[in-house]
């Protein structure tokens, strides 16, 4: 295993998008990196020895969000693919922290669910080299949510907030016209859900399903999806616990059929690397496949060994 310094300016480390990490995909001279704590994207370039160069684009400048240009998206995911640039939000509900030691003010926060719209979205971003353009997005009455409404697995899970158990994207890979979104949660019964869409233009900046969205159910063994991305004809899964515990986390291959659901034994599931985590922290996140082949993770809450001097945090980077 190597390490890598990613490089942030002033205002993300303010905003402590560096130790919020929770997407990655390679660009032709960097990375493209998002946090789950803002409604911005970020795009670092390679310096020889470091990312940096780090460029900030608001979301709200290319696609109509829910809520505003302010509220955070919750950005779990990216895909970058045929000439565009892809990003999708948890579409959880989340509950809140407890924040204080007196007993009833610590039950009322754990009674209490918020709805953050941007939460709810999944955009598409036309590039121009590494400018993204004004782009579309799925969202409001087409919202993926909306489609799961009757869905039999997945439908009373929405209502639960996301590190219970509900419904919790944290990972989009795309292949061609179809898009895969990793489910960190709800597993059932130990197995973990993709599901894969179709979509086409609606007009005026929107985005609908181009036809029935597929389910696919992964044997994890209890784990659900923290990130996906492309591997040739395969899909390497970034396996995590869905609830709020430290790990196991590992990296596995998955060859999908196209148009067909699949119910997908441990067998026929490949380990391909167990990734370190830590006690509290240092919790993988967001996986890319490099150009060169090898696999870079980068880490939500990253411990203090990984923040560098220069305000950057290590990555590390794996051969596979």
């Amino acid at each position: 295993m190597q390490q890598v310094e990613l490089r942030f300016d002033h205002a993300s480390r303010a905003s402590q998008t560096h130790t919020n990490l929770s997407a990655i995909r390679q660009s032709s001279t960097g990375l493209w990196v998002a946090g789950d704590e803002t409604a911005t994207f970020e795009h670092l370039t390679w310096t020889g020895d470091h990312y940096g160069g780090q460029r900030t684009f608001r979301l709200a400048d290319y696609v109509t969000l829910p809520a505003g240009p302010e509220d955070e998206a919750d950005i779990e995911g990216l895909a970058r693919a045929d000439g565009h640039l892809w990003l999708v939000g948890s579409h959880s509900l989340k509950r809140r922290k407890v924040k204080s030691k007196d007993p009833e003010k610590a039950a009322d926060r754990l009674a209490t669910v918020v709805r953050e719209e941007n939460r709810f979205i999944l955009a598409r971003l036309p590039l121009h080299g590494e400018t993204p353009g004004p782009g579309t997005i799925l969202s409001g009455k087409e919202a993926l949510t909306a489609h799961l409404r009757d869905d039999r697995h997945l439908a009373p899970f929405l209502e639960l907030p996301g590190k219970d158990n509900g419904l919790d994207i944290e990972g989009i890979a795309v292949v061609s016209d179809r898009v895969y979104i990793g489910l960190r949660g709800p597993v059932l019964r130990g197995w973990a859900v993709v599901l894969e869409l179709r979509l086409e233009d609606a007009g005026k900046g929107r985005m609908r399903l181009r036809e029935p969205y597929r389910k696919h159910f992964l044997d994890l063994g209890g784990l659900g999806v923290r990130d996906l991305c492309p591997d040739g004809d395969s899909l390497l899964v970034l396996a995590g616990p869905t609830m709020v515990l430290d790990g196991p986390v590992r990296v596995v291959r998955w060859r999908p059929r196209p148009k067909r659901q699949e119910v997908v034994p441990e067998d026929d599931l490949e380990t391909v690397t167990e990734l370190p985590y830590g006690l509290g922290c240092d919790h993988p996140e967001g996986l890319v496949r490099l150009a060169d082949g090898r696999l870079m993770v980068v880490y939500d809450s990253p411990s203090p060994a990984r923040i560098t001097p220069a305000g950057g945090v290590l990555a590390d980077v794996f051969t596979i």
